[in-house]
């Protein structure tokens, strides 16, 4: 028989049309094996068993997603049961080969994160090569959003993070323009990989080196990057994506990310995009001819690609450095097509100083879809991103 453990009731900050990652910490509330509990969502209509998932990279956390519902109100009610719920694996998986990381659903892949050094096309500086950024970004019906190695900047990556001016040991080093071999970032190697019915991800080491004034690279700062995505199986129009960057100054020496037009999480988009086809809104109701230099809780892109659609909610967490951040977003008559290039960058404005023995968090989610998004359905994601929910836990 089974035995009920608690009643959670999770209060919604936001009515959305999207799915609501939420989680708790399980133990203050049972010390039952994870392979003996069954989650259930309560409704009206009765009880139905609902995917979780069980996280232990620090303390053992409960993870769910609490899916749209027209007319289910902002209150939504779970149960936590002593009961063996077999396996559920869900439709996210994870391979991986000797050159990229893929996260799918089902057929479908939607993630791949390269950890093999890429090298840049024949004829180009091999200071392009490099390792550690995610190409392509695939849209839920399959269309590639990323470009990596363009021919006007060899150096763009697909979605990738390093930063432009940093002083370190009284150098500046720029990591981002890879042909002034001053610094680099390298894959190291995987802290974690995880899949299961709720979401599928990765934790990786980058390593932010100096290459300049030096016989062999320095490790100025290493960089944990995480990356879950989550997609339900019943939803075959969107996925979330939730990054994670901490940083870290790796010797006794502080680094110092200096004031600069762009640098960190930047997103070089599809060739497929121009000015013609796509489209740029912020947060602050910006298009993209104004979006450039000003501050944004999120930013959509988003445009038509073949014949099919696809759109993009990149959104800052509000305890992000310098938050809501500064944009770079490339004009309209850049290399006269007007390439698609958007970036988050924290440092635009001002420094960000890192201290030895201290790490640094940026959280950012994108929304992929292959539909249109309304600047209203991207401030209610961004909303349920920004916002934990509140959840009152009765313990039976």
């Amino acid at each position: 028989m089974a035995q009920k453990i608690a009643r959670i009731a999770v209060e919604m900050p936001v009515s959305s049309k999207y799915a609501y990652p939420v989680s708790i910490s399980l133990d203050p509330v049972t010390h039952t094996a994870d392979s003996l509990l069954t989650m259930m969502e309560v409704t009206e209509k009765g009880a139905e068993q609902i995917p979780f998932q069980i996280d232990h990279m620090g303390e053992r956390t409960l993870h769910w997603v609490v899916k749209p519902a027209m007319g289910a109100g902002m209150l939504r009610t779970f149960e936590l049961h002593r009961k063996p719920s077999g396996s559920a694996s869900g439709s996210l998986t994870v391979r991986q080969t000797d050159k990229a990381l893929i996260i799918a659903k089902g057929a479908k892949d939607l993630w791949q994160y390269n950890h093999a050094t890429v090298h840049p096309p024949e004829g180009a500086d091999p200071a392009y090569a490099r390792s550690g950024f995610v190409h392509p970004m695939w849209s839920p019906s399959g269309k590639s959003l990323t470009r990596i190695q363009p021919p006007d900047h060899y150096h763009h990556y697909g979605l990738w993070n390093p930063w432009t001016r940093a002083e370190y040991k009284g150098e500046t080093i720029d990591f981002w323009n890879l042909k002034e071999k001053q610094g680099t970032v390298r894959f190291a190697n995987f802290v974690s990989k995880t899949h299961g019915p709720v979401f599928a991800g990765y934790k990786v080491l980058h390593e932010h080196l100096v290459l300049q004034n030096r016989s062999e690279p320095e490790v100025a700062m290493r960089e944990i990057q995480g990356t879950r995505i989550f997609a339900l199986d019943e939803a075959d129009s969107y996925y979330l994506a939730d990054i994670s960057i901490l940083l870290n100054p790796a010797s006794d020496h502080p680094v110092t990310l200096k004031e600069y037009r762009y640098g960190s999480l930047g997103w070089r988009a599809t060739e497929k995009w121009n000015r013609d086809n796509s489209e740029v809104i912020t947060s602050e109701g910006l298009n993209r001819k104004a979006a450039d230099g000003s501050l944004a809780r999120w930013c959509i892109v988003q445009g038509e690609i073949d014949e099919d659609y696809a759109s993009v909610v990149m959104m800052s967490f509000p305890a992000n450095y310098n938050h809501p951040e500064p944009l770079r977003i490339w004009p309209e008559d850049i290399y006269d097509r007007g390439d698609m290039y958007a970036n988050f960058a924290p440092t635009k404005n001002m420094d960000w100083d890192l201290a030895p023995g201290k790490t640094y968090l940026l959280n950012y989610r994108f929304l992929v879809s292959s539909e249109k998004i309304s600047p209203e359905d991207a401030e209610a994601a961004w909303q349920q991103f920004a916002n934990s929910p509140k959840i009152t836990i009765q313990k039976e």
